[in-house]
């Protein structure tokens, strides 16, 4: 889909809104354009030296004319008011609804925090869809109804009207190409520059040394160079058509004064006739420079419905519903699993086969790319076989679906992370399904309540986002509470005591492998501590189960 029919999708949504903005941009350019006919009358008395009441009741309808436009104006603003809130609930929706949902495979190769800026070009598309519709509505319908009024004065205008639309055509088509893609790299780098000072920001420490500092500023010139180069090429498309434009209107000015003149000498046209046909020249020269000047706005338009696009437009899980906690157990099984990475042409995974009961506390171990995450994140869920078949079933064998399967799973992930919030609101996410008992029974087991009572707000205490002002330790107690807190069928869980001194590593571990837990629990770690309460232990390699043992 090209950018073009992008935003013309857009505006599809509100077409009602549309019509309604071209109505009134119609209505207000026979408005206007009808002034010069008032004008033309009005001469026509004053070269008559009579004072009479027509004189006196057209300037009125001239001056009424006027103030009507302006009120048509305010009219159409409302609408595009209206519409610009639209375009940023809606966009602001779609950046929500859908980031979570982004399969893994379209997120891999991108940090989705920067995929997430795209987010500000709804700004651009808010501002440049107002000016577009008001601007360019009124400019085109002004030259649709001034060159027809224009051929009722004399012929010759309407030569001059064709000339109008050639011109347009002919800077239009021959610079939309280049205007679009020097726009879309501009805005690249635009973003590369906005990503890279992201990086600084988030590793400020790192930077601050002397060489971290100077790669900060060689790198970031790098990016700013790239951007000013490619600004500078959408520059000298937009110069060539401010060029052509001048020589434009060079060309419509001397056309008018000289032929309109000889006209008016030789009794073609009469003075009201001539200084009217000039007014409206003069709203056409304008319209056109609207026109032209708006190309710019234009361009940034599309290329932000472009950019945006790259973020909805990828690949998503299916939208998950209420499901409701199962009390049969959770059995998984697999059969000749195999996965691939969208960047690898290695396998992670090779011909896995499990079964896997309720109940069950399984620990994956093996050396670093052996395989253990991606086999966590496969049985989780979160990444979806290549070949091969997964199986979810309840302890009567009746199949799962995805929310089901997810409504009873736990995890505790490498890449999780705290968010901008309360604590309550990070281990609970505004659920008001939990109730305080279980709240403070996740807090007791993870051995974050004696640190949580040392904060004046207690729960409701404010982190930021990665929870910065907190320790490693208690971050992963925050997050392991919150994989927790709705007594999940089934824990996955990666590193999630590393962080952790050896005391209270034990005790968490000794909680989450009891025999009183009936939760399935399935670890990836080398840490050897998980093995003595685990049931089972599976080892791997470079993809592979090379081992799969009872303890």
């Amino acid at each position: 889909m090209t950018p073009f029919q992008r935003f013309y999708n857009l505006l599809k949504l509100d077409k009602r809104d549309v019509y309604q903005i071209i109505f009134y941009a119609a209505f207000a350019g026979l408005v206007n354009l009808s002034l010069p006919l008032g004008i033309q009358a009005i001469i026509n008395f004053i070269q008559s030296g009579q004072l009479s009441v027509s004189w006196i009741i057209l300037v009125i309808l001239v001056t009424i004319g006027v103030g009507f436009g302006g009120v048509l104006t305010i009219m159409q603003l409302r609408i595009v008011e209206n519409l610009q809130q639209r375009i940023f609930v809606r966009s602001s929706f779609e950046f929500a609804y859908k980031m979570p949902l982004i399969k893994f495979k379209e997120m891999y190769s991108n940090f989705a925090p920067e995929k997430a800026n795209r987010f500000f070009d709804t700004l651009m598309v808010q501002k440049g869809t107002a000016k577009l519709l008001l601007d360019f509505s009124t400019a085109f319908l002004q030259v649709g109804f001034g060159i027809i009024l224009l051929t009722l004065y004399h012929s010759f205008f309407m030569v001059i009207g064709l000339f109008f639309i050639v011109i347009l055509y002919i800077i239009f088509k021959f610079s939309y190409t280049d205007g679009l893609d020097t726009s879309l790299n501009e805005s690249k780098f635009k973003y590369k520059v906005a990503a890279w000072l992201q990086e600084i920001a988030r590793n400020r420490e790192s930077f601050r040394k002397k060489n971290g500092f100077d790669y900060a500023l060689s790198r970031n010139d790098k990016y700013v160079s790239d951007y000013i180069d490619y600004r500078e090429k959408h520059f000298q498309v937009m110069k060539k058509q401010y060029v052509h434009l001048v020589i434009f209107k060079i060309l419509v000015t001397a056309a008018l004064l000289s032929v309109g003149g000889f006209l008016v000498i030789h009794h073609q046209m009469n003075i009201g006739q001539f200084v009217a046909a000039e007014i409206v020249i003069v709203l056409l020269i304008n319209s056109v420079e609207k026109i032209i000047f708006g190309l710019d706005s234009f361009y940034d338009v599309l290329t932000s419905v472009e950019k945006i696009a790259q973020v909805t437009d990828m690949e998503i899980s299916c939208v998950p519903k209420i499901a409701n906690k199962g009390e049969n157990g959770i059995n998984i099984e697999t059969e000749g699993v195999g996965y691939k990475y969208p960047d690898s042409d290695k396998k992670s995974l090779k011909n896995i086969n499990l079964k896997i009961s309720q109940g069950e506390k399984i620990i994956l171990t093996g050396s670093n790319g052996a395989g253990k995450s991606s086999l966590l994140r496969l049985l989780a869920g979160l990444i979806e076989p290549e070949s091969g078949s997964v199986y979810i079933t309840d302890n009567y064998m009746n199949r799962l679906d995805e929310d089901n399967y997810r409504a009873q799973a736990g995890t505790f992930l490498q890449a999780d992370t705290l968010f901008d919030g309360t604590i309550r609101d990070n281990i609970l996410f505004g659920s008001k399904g939990v109730n305080n008992d279980d709240l403070k029974w996740a807090l007791d087991n993870v051995h974050l309540t004696p640190h949580i009572k040392t904060f004046s707000n207690g729960l409701e205490t404010h982190i930021h986002p990665g929870g910065g002002q907190l320790s490693d330790s208690d971050v992963q107690k925050i997050l392991l509470a919150r994989s927790i807190v709705n007594k999940p069928n089934i824990l996955f869980l990666e590193n999630p005591i590393n962080k952790m001194d050896e005391v209270t590593s034990r005790k968490v571990v000794d909680f989450l492998l009891s025999d009183e837990n009936d939760w399935t629990v399935i670890v990836a770690s080398k840490n050897k501590i998980w093995r003595e309460g685990s049931s089972r232990m599976i080892t791997m390699d470079e993809g592979k189960i090379i081992n799969d043992i009872k303890l």
